[in-house]
């Protein structure tokens, strides 16, 4: 059957009809009408539909780990004891239910809508009917689709069932209509009716971007974190659309609608409601904060509690049955929140009966189970059931509709329905779009390489045809090789950070993993051949190689393959690796291994036998020999240092004399180099094209590797879903952690002032003010682009004003204006405090709660507090008051049970409670912003933040705050609200009247249609302006809101707050210097966070530990054979100098914390004025250093005795290695990575300068 997205795919029969169907908004874009026209074109053309439903009996999931545990550090990870423990857990590992005893079916056709409070297992039971099953212990329980197996599914129909998940993640480089298009190529059928594939794919993403609105950014990039690109709710939206051109039979939304407003979010669940009936889809989507028109399209919901199934049936039945059940809603609330509310213990509402009631998760699935509604589940699951397992003719279709799909020579039974060559090419497209968007780490690698080309050839300018310049040349030939080993490491972070977009798609059936790696091989050919053609150019013309067009070429065929083999090595070393930390280890290891057995390092009469078949392994062995052979066969090098000679031997001859050079012959004046290599190598130019092809089988052994794990190694490392604790705290602290914060619903603030002034509790009196603002940013075409026309506005002391509209109308960006966070365009108009300019430390008086809770991961909640607190608050605060202030803030916060707990493995709600917290902690004077605080909450949870807000605002605090999809319940606790629409321009503002009849009254007077009496006023006023992707209003609120008397008692109110506060003295700068603490206080509290950080990312510092010690104990045992000799002594130098090639993987393990930090500092504490950049930088070297210290002093103590090193000499060396040396590549590596944002050409820079050091060591020998 046509699958979800086949509905949003217009396969029409003419491209021209379809082109008739993609029509702007405002023409009437018609999504019904294009399915049933794609779906009668279909069943004229003969196409057999199918469809795919499912059916769950006594599902159980098992999930690994306890509910709480301790935060690992590195010595609990060194501790025998937790060791023994830890392999007594890989043994029999510790298990819990995640989901118990559920049943149901889902038929084609249906829509079924999944809700629970966070961490009651709805994502868990999405994956699991979406045969996602590979994260679990255990899946017990039978499971069908339709009369198909889970194992039947995932080997041959993969493609037709879907998980969407919850987070957007995308390739950041890529356009919107390239990640759309891309998907709807992939996934295109067989029969497309007179459209190619391309004509497909465009004309869907097209459709997609159409009904979503999203055509305005179809060239824009997606962005993410650093790179700037389309908005949070716009992203959500490309995520829905590639999901959609996916075309799938049985699709499962994970929180769909986070990030977009309710008028979109509704026209998102209409769409689906859509496709799910012309179709015949089968749909399952979970939603936090449904509202009731929302709730309505759904035929079917399951209410879980706990990993317990509350409810399975129709949607239009649940709240009678919790209502029969012995519980009540609230006066306004949606089915949806009743729902959820009822498996909340302190928001269900019970009524007083006799009877007892179900508390528990386990009672109330007992009591679904033996009720009427229970029974009725079971008789439609196994009808539905029977019916499947009897069907033979509809399993029969089904195999025909899925083969008819398949491509000319794809396999029948795969689950891709393109062809190998398909995949590949979209896939090369794909790969070539993001190398292009990633212009400048392009550029970058190409200037590094030139300049690696200018210094190593001017480091060996124009060497001599002189026998002492023979080890220059062997030099300048094994750097040329080994430079390409060293920068194929810095590809590693990369394709980390890639690898769950391609699980995605693996899982979709959008192309085999391996594909990926092939076209990132391919598309990658061109610039390595080009970089080696710049790098080996520059180095064979100035150093003065052999002037041979043969030899030049044969030199740069060995350097370009040499460069493609070890990409491909280190890239197959990612793709076998679970986690990145184990991936740089590998790579140390391996580039140490490379260098020490090439054979110019280490000869071969000086290696040990253990480690001697080190040399038959390594690839750059024989690139080195070929290169060393095609050179020296042609080389004569004229002797200037024969033996003896001086003035005592003047009139001896030549035939007496002998050249001190290996390889030289007596009476001879000059070497040969085919003898010199002969005799110190042991190598030939016969076996040059032996070398080559012995390159060619390592070449197809890599690759094999690589596209081998890339296809079979696509799970990710493991993401804790307990809750994490402090180490040296009880865990007892959390036991009732599942309910903290969590308050019963108490009558709140009830709006109803004209202007929401409140004089009680009131401590804050400065107003802040606003008046026409405007933003302009440039374009990359050269063009601007306005997103703030003319906003007006004011925000009173103990007034919750709301911030509103539709996603992409500006809200975040007038809360970053309004903050003086914009570092890009232009702003004009004015801000106020009482009518008076901004104080200079304004910033420091404010708090900005962002949307995206970005904190450092493994400090714990009062840590994160704390540490607010002091850097934030004046330094003429006591620490003790400061300490009781956080204890405060974490009572208001009902984060005190969790005070101890780990950031990073908080919940949703907790953590934007920990960003309030934190926030809450500076004690902000003039003003709190927050954006969408809500964001990805329950509806019960988003309850707490607002009512929280709400009591902040009570005790005299002035907030504004962006808010999407608000119950009525929730909005009505606002004061006043700021209305946007596209283009920034206020709709409204102004207070919103009791049960909001003041905002009504604005709109009903100004000829909009009435609000029904069970209308959510938040939804209403969205609809009646036109908000959402495909509404329009025939009315231009915008200039109804610049015309209204509104408007113009806005601008006098304005004009009378300036006058007021004129009157009295400006606020003041509460700060004299530019932070709240001195530098010392900054890097005090810097240096305690960053080792606590340091301390507790276990895996980051053992993977540090063990490179050290295993490097050096190889490098040691490498040089165990040194004598006290010329060899000996070059050996020992050596043995030096591999310390600077171990330094590369160490410095990019240690970039990886400290990019982290920094950018938790660019995002949130720079612009919070906490401390200064340099109190980071040097705090950062101070944690770093330390262990670095630790790991080189492990490394001297395997590596000095073992390579022979004198005794005597052991104290100077160890200051050397021991400490010097990890103060340069700490302090090198960490230079580099703050010199650059974002961080991925860091890694190039990074290396440039450290290749640099390499070349510029006096181990290699130069001309001088």
């Amino acid at each position: 059957m046509d699958s979800p997205t086949r509905s949003h795919s217009l396969k029409l029969s003419e491209k021209t009809q379809v082109d008739q169907q993609v029509t702007s908004v405002h023409e009437g874009f018609d999504f019904e009408k294009v399915l049933r026209d794609m779906v009668d074109s279909r069943k004229q053309a003969g196409i057999i539909p199918r469809e795919l439903g499912v059916t769950f009996k006594d599902l159980h999931v098992v999930g690994l780990g306890a509910a709480a545990s301790h935060q690992d550090t590195i010595a609990s990870t060194l501790n025998p004891v937790n060791l023994i423990k830890v392999i007594q857990n890989q043994r029999h590992p510790a298990t819990r239910d995640i989901l118990s005893g559920f049943e149901g079916v889902v038929r084609p056709g249906e829509m079924l809508l999944v809700l629970g409070r966070p961490g009651s297992g709805c994502s868990t039971f999405l994956k699991i009917l979406s045969n996602k099953r590979d994260e679990y212990h255990a899946v017990n329980g039978d499971v069908h689709y339709d009369s198909f197996s889970p194992e039947t599914i995932a080997k041959s129909y993969r493609g037709d069932i879907q998980y969407c998940p919850e987070d957007d993640i995308h390739f950041p480089t890529l356009t919107v209509s390239q990640t759309i298009e891309f998907a709807a190529r992939v996934r295109a059928p067989k029969q497309r009716l007179g459209l190619s594939r391309s004509e497909y794919a465009k004309t869907t993403a097209d459709t997609l971007m159409t009904l979503f609105g999203l055509q305005h950014t179809k060239n824009t990039p997606i962005g993410d974190a650093i790179l700037r690109g389309v908005s949070g709710g716009e992203k959500k939206r490309v995520s829905i659309c590639e999901a959609l051109a996916a075309r799938t039979c049985l699709t499962s939304w994970d929180n769909a609608t986070r990030g977009l407003d309710s008028s979109t979010a509704l026209e998102y669940v209409q769409a689906l409601r859509t496709a799910t009936d012309v179709s015949r889809l089968t749909t399952i989507v979970s939603l936090y904060q449904a509202g009731e028109h929302l709730y309505e399209l759904f035929d079917k919901v399951c209410v879980i509690y706990e990993g317990r199934m509350a409810y399975f049936g129709p949607a239009n039945q649940a709240r009678d049955y919790f209502i029969n059940l012995g519980y009540e809603p609230a006066h306004r609330q949606t089915t949806a929140d009743f729902l959820v509310a009822v498996t909340d213990p302190n928001a269900r509402i019970p009524r007083q009966i006799e009877a007892p009631l179900p508390r528990t998760a386990a009672e109330f699935a007992a009591s679904f189970a033996l009720s009427a509604a229970g029974e009725r589940n079971r008789d439609d699951m196994n009808s539905y059931l029977a019916e499947c397992l009897a069907d033979e003719k509809g399993v029969v279709n089904y195999k025909q509709s899925v083969v008819a799909e398949h491509a000319r020579y794809a396999r029948r039974t795969s689950p891709y329905v393109a062809s190998l060559f398909t995949q590949a090419s979209a896939v090369m497209v794909r790969r070539f779009h993001i190398v292009l968007g990633a212009r400048l780490v392009t550029m970058i690698n190409i200037i590094g390489y030139i300049f690696q080309g200018i210094i190593m050839g001017t480091l060996f300018l124009k060497a001599p045809q002189e026998s002492s310049a023979f080890y220059s040349r062997a030099g300048v030939l094994f750097f040329a090789l080994f430079l390409s080993a060293l920068m194929s490491t810095t590809e590693i972070p990369a394709l980390f950070s890639q690898r769950p977009i391609i699980l995605r798609h693996q899982q979709w059936g959008l192309y085999h993993p391996f594909i990926e790696a092939v076209a990132l091989t391919l598309v990658d050919v061109p610039v390595t051949f080009f970089t080696s053609l710049v790098f080996g150019g520059l180095v064979y013309s100035l150093v003065g190689l052999q002037k041979s067009a043969e030899q030049f070429f044969i030199y740069l065929l060995f350097v370009f393959f040499t460069a493609v083999l070890m990409r491909a090595y280190f890239r197959s070393l990612a793709a076998m690796c679970q986690s990145e930390a184990t991936a740089q280890t590998l790579a140390g290891m391996s580039i140490l291994s490379m260098a020490l057995y090439t054979g110019y390092v280490l000869p071969d009469a000086s290696m040990i036998w253990v480690l001697r078949w080190l040399t038959y392994i390594n690839p750059l062995k024989y690139g080195f020999e070929g290169v060393m052979s095609n050179e020296f066969r042609t080389l004569n090098g004229l002797c200037t240092a024969l033996v003896p000679q001086g003035p005592s031997y003047a009139n001896i001859t030549l035939a007496n004399q002998v050249c001190g050079t290996v390889g030289a012959i007596p009476g001879q004046l000059s070497v040969q180099g085919s003898r010199f290599i002969k005799l110190s190598f042991n190598y030939t130019y016969s076996h040059l094209w032996r070398n080559f092809g012995i390159l060619v089988a390592f070449g197809m052994l890599f690759f094999g590797l690589l596209f081998l794990f890339t296809e079979i190694n696509t799970s990710l490392t493991g993401i804790s879903v307990m809750t994490l604790y402090k180490r040296g705290t009880k865990l007892d602290d959390a036991a009732d952690s599942n309910d903290a914060g969590y308050t019963e619903k108490q009558p709140v603030h009830e709006t109803g002032s004209s202007n929401g002034r409140k004089d009680k509790g009131t401590k804050h009196k400065d107003v802040f003010s606003f008046t026409h603002l405007r933003y302009h940013i440039n374009l990359p075409n050269g063009d601007t682009k306005q997103l703030l026309d003319n906003v007006s506005g004011y925000v009173f002391p103990g007034s919750l004003t709301a911030l509103m509209g539709e996603s992409g109308a500006g809200k975040t960006t007038l809360l970053n204006v309004l903050a003086e966070r914009t570092d890009v365009g232009v702003v004009t108009g004015d801000r106020f405090i009482n009518g008076q300019a901004l104080p200079d430390d304004f910033q420091s008086q404010t708090g900005y709660c962002q949307q995206l809770d970005t904190h450092l991961p493994t400090a714990s909640v009062r840590e994160a507090l704390l540490f607010s607190a002091k850097l934030r608050q004046p330094v003429t605060v006591p620490l003790a008051e400061k300490e009781e202030y956080v204890d405060k803030c974490l009572h208001m916060c009902g984060l005190w049970n969790e005070r101890n707990a780990i950031v990073g493995s908080l919940g949703v709600e907790l953590r934007k409670r920990t960003t309030i917290g934190v926030e809450l902690a500076a004690k902000p004077k003039i003003l709190l912003f927050l954006d969408e605080p809500t964001s990805g909450l329950d509806s019960q949870s988003a309850w707490n933040i607002v009512a929280f807000l709400r009591s902040l605002a009570d005790q005299g605090q002035a907030i504004l705050c962006t808010i999407h999809q608000p119950s009525a319940e929730l909005f009505h606790v606002f004061d006043r609200v700021l209305l946007l629409r596209k283009g920034g321009q206020t709709v409204y503002f102004g207070d919103l009247g009791h049960n909001a009849e003041t905002l009504l009254h604005y709109f009903d007077s100004n000829g909009a249609r009435p609000c029904l009496p069970e209308e959510n006023p938040a939804e209403y006023m969205l609809d009646v302006i036109g908000a959402g992707a495909t509404a329009f209003s025939s009315i231009n609120w915008h200039e109804v809101w610049k015309r209204s008397p509104e408007a113009v008692r806005t601008e006098q109110e304005i004009e009378e707050i300036h006058t007021i506060g004129r009157s009295q003295p400006a606020v003041e700068t509460a700060l004299r210097t530019e932070y709240p603490t001195p530098w010392r206080n900054q890097v005090i509290e810097l240096v305690k966070r960053g080792a606590a950080d340091h301390y507790r990312n276990s895996e980051y510092l053992f993977a540090k530990l063990i490179l050290n010690v295993a490097g050096g104990f190889f490098i040691g045992l490498s040089f165990f054979k040194n004598q006290d000799s010329m060899q000996g002594v070059q050996n020992r130098i050596f043995a030096v100098y591999m310390l600077l090639v171990l330094s590369q993987p160490l410095a990019n393990m240690l970039q990886v914390p400290f990019v982290a930090t920094r950018t938790i500092y660019e995002v949130r504490e720079r612009p919070s004025r906490m401390y200064s950049w340099t109190a980071l930088i040097t705090a950062q070297i101070l944690a770093e250093l330390p262990w670095n210290i630790l790991g080189s002093s492990l490394y001297f103590l395997v590596w000095y005795w073992t390579s022979r090193f004198p005794s005597g000499r052991a104290g100077y060396s160890y200051l050397s290695v021991g400490v010097v040396f990890p103060l340069y590549y700490t302090t090198i590596a960490q230079a580099i990575a703050s010199t650059e944002f974002p961080p991925t050409p860091t890694f190039s820079k990074d290396s440039l300068v450290k290749l640099s050091a390499i070349a510029l060591c006096l181990a290699l020998p130069s001309n001088s």
